[in-house]
């Protein structure tokens, strides 16, 4: 759903890096909330990581149990640098657009699942990253059965802000683990928990991209979680979890990076009255 080549107003922009879920998705999963973003005055970069581009990172049908643990472990290691690589183009290398200028003490992270572990871990290793948004992150130390093993040493060394926002129903990465995630992130954070949501709620077509995940025929480790997804029928509507998405991301970036103030009393007030008003059902987590 996004515009290709559309006009930018010129001026100092800061800047969101999005990263992407696992192989199964790409940089254009979650449109609604880059373009949501964009048109708020942030310049956006979506990239596909390295294991969607990397010929040597792609499944093999026939690969051993140890060329599978070599493969994982050099695509878990890909993407932090991916992360730097592209912030060191955008905010150190020749720039599109003349008219534009990118603010380097404005920069902010938004991830999806491996996505959003990917932005945790990369806010340990560039101190350039001051806001993080993570959606239904990886990363717990209990991970289901076939997901990636990814861990976290959260040694931030600064406060940056971080988001939480994740799915009450989630069966790839459960509430447990966002809870564990949420109690160790080491700086002013949030986290608002959607009602009646799975993991796919944060992408692009929602109901569509769901049964289309409940419906694939997943296999050994992972043949779990089909039968562990509920129809989209009972769950929330994806508009509903776009509206909670946008809107907090937004408000959270403006209130971190932009330091605006009323963005910080939106986020300070009564969250769960506002998102009701709206026709969102959620909750704030606690800390």
């Amino acid at each position: 759903m996004a515009v290709r080549n559309a006009a930018a107003l010129p001026g100092s922009r800061p800047l969101i890096v999005f990263s992407h879920g696992s192989a199964l998705w790409n940089r254009r999963m979650a449109t609604f909330l880059c373009t949501h973003l964009s048109s708020h005055g942030y310049v956006v970069a979506a990239l596909d990581h390295s294991e969607v581009v990397a010929p040597e990172l792609a499944r093999r049908n026939g690969e051993t149990a140890e060329q599978r643990t070599a493969r994982v472990e050099s695509l878990i290691a890909s993407r932090v640098p991916d992360i730097r690589f592209l912030l060191d183009r955008l905010l150190g290398g020749p720039w599109w657009d003349s008219q534009i200028k990118l603010e380097p003490g404005q920069v902010g992270i938004v991830g999806y699942s491996f996505g959003g572990w990917t932005a945790l871990a990369a806010t340990a290793e560039d101190s350039r990253i001051r806001a993080v948004v993570a959606l239904a992150p990886a990363g717990s130390s209990r991970p289901k059965p076939g997901i990636l093993p990814v861990k976290l040493t959260f040694n931030w060394g600064r406060d940056v802000p971080a988001l939480y926002l994740v799915a009450a129903d989630d069966t790839m990465t459960p509430l447990a683990g966002m809870y564990e995630l949420f109690g160790r992130t080491p700086a002013t954070k949030q986290m608002v928990v959607l009602r009646r949501a799975d993991h796919v709620h944060f992408l692009d077509h929602v109901e569509e991209e769901h049964e289309t995940v409940r419906s694939m025929p997943f296999t050994g480790e992972l043949a779990w979680i089909p039968k562990e997804m509920r129809p989209i029928a009972e769950l929330c509507a994806g508009e509903s979890a776009h509206l909670l998405v946008r809107g907090l991301a937004l408000c959270h970036m403006d209130a971190t990076l932009r330091r605006q103030e009323e963005a910080r009393r939106f986020l300070a007030g009564d969250l769960e009255d506002e998102l009701a008003m709206r026709g969102v059902d959620a909750f704030v987590h606690k800390a």
